[in-house]
This record gives structure tokens, C-alpha cells and sequence, in this order.
């Protein structure tokens, strides 16, 4: 009897390593942005990058206004920190010398989208025209490629990050959500940051938060006495040879 149990338990043991291997090779062969959920396979946004590095990345969508631009502006000129910025469409060709005035900041500048639209309701088409024309809107203006994307509130599926693939765009979300258009107060803004930071973070911010500039000093000097340093998104993120866990964090692939 022990033996019988024995031998179920060798086979057992080697279908759950086939099992395995089958699985792991096909989120290999299926691209860096598969990501197993049980028994389906669900395309991801790059939430953050895996690293050892004390590194982040500040970013801010533009959809409204510029009130508050100049201040943010200001500010990480005088830390000489370079952040990415993405730009909806009809904001890009309301606020053209706004545009100009970031891209030649040294800012990086992506895509969100054409109209704020909740993308995931879009047909293929739509979704290639809207990344198409809000890129060449703001390639126009600076004269570079947009190689980043954002989804408007964050709304995603596998066709939007697919579509966006295509067309030579990474898909970026975050991990860190500052919730400054919700007009907390800096101190509020900067804490939920603070708390939440890990090396390799992605933070979302906006360029028209009330007291979102306020809150950049005490962010930027917190995260430097910890140790960690700026980057723009783009040059943070792995461009090939990664994968995504199930959080949608960036690990390289190590030979």
C-alpha cells in the first residue's frame, strides 16, 4: 500500500511539473505583458519596474487647465529633476506653448489618449486612431516620437494594451497615487506618496492639483535623504527581456 502511494505520488508530482513548464512557456512565447490570473491570461500596464536601485518616477497627466503648471514647472527645474508628462489631445492643441515649454524642460512627454475617453469601450479602430492622432498631435509640436502611453483613468483590457503594443507604445499605469486632483492639502498629497513609495515606482500626479506643487519640495527632499534619485519614465522602465507579475511590476530577465 505505502509503495502504491508512493508511485501516485511520484506521478502526481511529475504532471504538476509538466503543468509548470507548459505554463511558463507559454507566458514566455505570449509576450512580456502576459500575466496568469487562474486559468485565463490577462495583458498588463507596466505599474512599476523591479529593481535594487533607489530610482522613481514622477509623472503628471495633462486633461485640464494650466494654472498650476508653472509652479510644478518651477519646481523641479530648481531640483533639476525630469519627469513625464502625459498629454490628452485636446489638451496638446489648446496649450501648444505649454507644450513646448515642458518638451524643452527636458521633460519627457507621452500619450493619454485623444478625447479621456474610457478606452476599454472602444472598437480597435477607434483606439488606433485616438493613439495615432494624440502622438502625431504632440510630435508636431516637439518634433519627437511619443513612445508612452497612459489610459485615461486608468481604464484598461487586453485589446487597449495590444492595440497600443502596435503601434510602438508602452502602456504605463502606477503604483503610487498621490490623489492630488482631489485637492488634498500638500502635506495629505506628500504623505500618500511618502508611504507608498517602493524603488522602481511609478507616482501619479496631475499638472493642475491645487496644492500639487506644494507638495513637491517636501516629497522630492524626503525621497533624496532616503537615498533615491528622479527618472523619467522612459528611461526607468526595461525595454525588452522582461516579464510582469500579477501587480503588473517589470522583472528582467536574467540569463
Amino acid at each position: 500500500m505505502a509503495y502504491v502511494l508512493k508511485i501516485k505520488g511520484v506521478i502526481i508530482c511529475f504532471c504538476m511539473a509538466v503543468v509548470i513548464t507548459a505554463l511558463s512557456l507559454s507566458a514566455y512565447y505570449s509576450g512580456a505583458y502576459a500575466v496568469y490570473f487562474g486559468s485565463t491570461t490577462r495583458k498588463l500596464p507596466v505599474y512599476s519596474v523591479g529593481t535594487e536601485e533607489k530610482v522613481v518616477a514622477l509623472s503628471f497627466d495633462c486633461a485640464w487647465g494650466t494654472e498650476h503648471t508653472d509652479a510644478i514647472l518651477n519646481e523641479l527645474a530648481r531640483e533639476n529633476i525630469a519627469a513625464t508628462w502625459f498629454m490628452v489631445e485636446f489638451w496638446t492643441e489648446k496649450y501648444p506653448d505649454y507644450v513646448k515649454k515642458i518638451d524643452a524642460a527636458g521633460h519627457e512627454i507621452g500619450t493619454h489618449s485623444a478625447t479621456h475617453s474610457y478606452m476599454s469601450r472602444q472598437s480597435a479602430e477607434e483606439i488606433k486612431s485616438e493613439l495615432s492622432s494624440s502622438s502625431q498631435a504632440i510630435t508636431d509640436i516637439t518634433g519627437k516620437p511619443v513612445e508612452l502611453f497612459r489610459a485615461p483613468y486608468g481604464d484598461y483590457d487586453d485589446q487597449l494594451i495590444e492595440t497600443a503594443e502596435e503601434q510602438g507604445l508602452f502602456t504605463i499605469q502606477w503604483d503610487v497615487d498621490s490623489l492630488d486632483w482631489k485637492d488634498l492639502s500638500a502635506s495629505d498629497i506628500a504623505m500618500r506618496v511618502l508611504n507608498a513609495v517602493q524603488p522602481g515606482s511609478i507616482i501619479l500626479m496631475h499638472n493642475n492639483g491645487l496644492h500639487t506643487a506644494e507638495s513637491l519640495p517636501l516629497i522630492i527632499s524626503t525621497l533624496r535623504a532616503r537615498g533615491y534619485s528622479f527618472k523619467t519614465i522612459g528611461d526607468m522602465i526595461y525595454r525588452s527581456d522582461y516579464t510582469l507579475d500579477n501587480n503588473g511590476r517589470q522583472q528582467l530577465i536574467t540569463q
